[in-house]
């Protein structure tokens, strides 16, 4: 079992005052499950955050308040996404390369929220043998999230923002190397 942790960083051109802090542990068992717990520190009044409701798939969750994650294996060119926001909707696709390709995966990700006034914890668990074909040695893994705050700004956090614009398909923000 391999367990990292990781702060996210908002992109210099989206910054928010209201959050104070966003990290996460990641764990990846022997068995190939991927288990994200996001820590998210902020004054959440400000935020857009959902309320809890069913889980459930739903496109279009990057539009709002989410954390994302993408993992690819072992250098390849297709790659995985995962959205899960607050309400515990998710949404899974696989490319085949750079925004290209995409299908949706129908694998049901665990997903488990807590909050309180200051604090958002959201753990999301997933079996990778679900996303990927092959086996894989070494996992490339970038941590995302969308901030949306009461006025509707969003602020866009990463382990990395490679470019000018935030851009999390980009592999330069896939900055976790998991065996």
């Amino acid at each position: 079992m391999t367990t990292t942790r990781a702060a996210l960083v908002p992109h210099p051109s989206t910054p928010c005052d209201a959050v104070e802090g966003l990290g996460a542990h990641v764990t990846l068992t022997a068995s190939g499950r991927l288990q994200i717990h996001y820590v998210l520190r902020a004054q959440l009044a400000r935020l857009a955050v959902p309320e809890p409701a069913a889980q459930r798939c739903r496109d279009g969750l990057w539009q709002h308040t989410c954390f994302e994650a993408f993992v690819a294996a072992d250098g390849a060119a297709g790659y995985r996404e995962l959205n899960v926001a607050p309400s515990r909707e998710w949404a899974a696709y696989a490319f085949t390369k750079y925004r290209e390709g995409m299908t949706r995966l129908e694998h049901v990700p665990q997903v488990l929220l807590r909050k309180d006034v200051n604090r958002l914890e959201l753990d999301v668990a997933v079996e990778l043998a679900s996303w990927f074909d092959a086996p894989w040695r070494t996992l490339q893994l970038g941590l995302a999230a969308v901030i949306e705050t009461a006025d509707g700004e969003r602020a866009y956090y990463a382990l990395r923002h490679p470019s000018e614009r935030p851009d999390f398909h980009h592999r330069g923000g896939f900055a976790l190397q998991l065996s």
